[in-house]
């Protein structure tokens, strides 16, 4: 990823490409990685409810088929 960014002046139309600051940078790669630990999260949580759902299951001793049809 560049480290520049483009800014547009819109009463003149004029378009250019700066370099980022250090601060920019430093929250950049602060941003990537809470964006990264959330989606950890997310999928973790997708993982436990998928466990939770198949155990659930196994302990009723159906299928996951037989579980929709029992609930539609």
């Amino acid at each position: 990823m560049a480290d520049t960014k483009i800014v547009v002046n819109c009463e003149t139309g004029e378009v250019s490409e700066v370099e980022l600051t250090a601060e920019e940078i430093a929250q950049r790669a602060a941003d990537q990685a809470a964006w990264e630990a959330e989606q950890a999260a997310i999928e973790a949580d997708k993982q436990a409810k998928a466990e939770a759902k198949a155990e659930l299951l196994a302990k009723l001793g159906i299928s996951e088929d037989e579980a929709k049809l029992l609930l539609a």
